[in-house]
């Protein structure tokens, strides 16, 4: 598990193994989502990067805005 601290300026360094894992970048951005006490730190992708990412995903059930209550 890797473990960063926050600073006192409120800034957190991301581990080089997560960095070389995820092949982030200095000066790329990040959208933060909060669920509950989680934070999640989502590395913003540009669309030439994301082209076919769902490539073979199974579109089978998935739910329509009637299904939703």
């Amino acid at each position: 598990m890797n473990v960063t601290t926050l600073s006192s300026k409120f800034q957190i360094s991301i581990p080089k193994e997560i960095r070389d894992e995820l092949n982030l970048k200095a000066g790329q951005k990040f959208i933060f989502v909060i669920k509950g006490s989680i934070i999640y730190l989502v590395p913003q992708r540009n669309l030439l990067e994301m082209k076919g990412l769902l490539k073979g995903a199974n579109t089978e059930n998935i739910r329509d805005r009637r299904d939703r209550t």
